[in-house]
């Protein structure tokens, strides 16, 4: 497998095609390990998001409240970036303070 093979393309709430690299989801489960059984909800965070908050800069934040994780309660977050006719995921985690990211300004709500 290249490092920079596609694994899943989901769409967006904006309808765009939306890419998780093998590089990405090794960042991701390198950085927050305990993420690394759950790729399916990353997915699905990004495909039927709770929510939508702003980037930093460009970025969007898809937020996905879930009773249980492997962890415990948490909010799975997945910041991402897209353009007109693509984008890709740049890095996804777990939170107990999901209002902290809310309140950068949420965009989209469901």
């Amino acid at each position: 497998m290249n490092i920079e093979d596609v694994i899943v393309v989901i769409d967006s709430k904006n309808n765009v095609p939306i890419r998780l690299t093998y590089k990405q989801w090794v960042h991701i489960i390198d950085t927050h390990d305990y993420m690394s059984g759950c790729m399916d909800m990353v997915i699905e965070t990004l495909s039927e998001p709770d929510c939508i908050a702003r980037g930093w800069t460009d970025e969007l934040i898809a937020l996905k409240d879930y009773a249980k994780t492997i962890i415990s309660r948490k909010t799975v977050v997945v910041v991402y970036k897209e353009s007109l006719d693509s984008g890709f995921v740049i890095t996804a985690f777990m939170t107990s303070k999901p209002e902290n990211i809310r309140r950068r300004g949420v965009i989209w709500q469901k």
